[in-house]
Order: C-alpha cells, then sequence, then structure tokens
C-alpha cells in the first residue's frame, strides 16, 4: 500500500500525516507513507485543496484534515478489495 499526503508543510498537513501513521499503527498495517509538498507536484496529481490524501494513487481527501478512524476506514477498504 502506498499513501501520499499532500500539502506544503502547514499544520493542517501535519496533522493528516500524523493521523495516517497513526491509523495505520491502530490497523498493525505496513504501508509507504510519503509526503508530497512541492506545490507542481500536489496540483498536477489533482490536488486542488490543501491537505490531500492519497492511496494506492486514488484521491480520498482534499481540503480536510480526516479523523484517524476515518483514515482507518479507507485503509480497511483498500485491504478488503
Amino acid at each position: 500500500m502506498n499513501i501520499i499526503v499532500y500539502g506544503p508543510g502547514c499544520p493542517n498537513c501535519k496533522k493528516l500525516e500524523e493521523n495516517v501513521f497513526n491509523a495505520l499503527a491502530n490497523l498493525d498495517v505496513a504501508a509507504a507513507v510519503e509526503k508530497c509538498t512541492d506545490l507542481t507536484n500536489i496540483s498536477q496529481s489533482g490536488v486542488w485543496r490543501t491537505p490531500g490524501l492519497s492511496i494506492d494513487g486514488e484521491i480520498v481527501s482534499q481540503g480536510k484534515v480526516l479523523a484517524i478512524s476515518n483514515i482507518e476506514k479507507l485503509i480497511s477498504e483498500r485491504l478488503n478489495k
């Protein structure tokens, strides 16, 4: 599983990244987590509002800090596909 957190480094972006790591730990799931801070790459990815989150190449959230439970649900859905 590959997870990317998109954002320039604002507090909301950092919180989303923290929530991703907490969700992975709670689920005991290993994943490659990347942080994309380059504005050109962010816009090319299709994220128009930060923070953004993609799981396995699909943008699953933009413009909000997802709660840990929401991230756990998104990860679980991907694992059950």
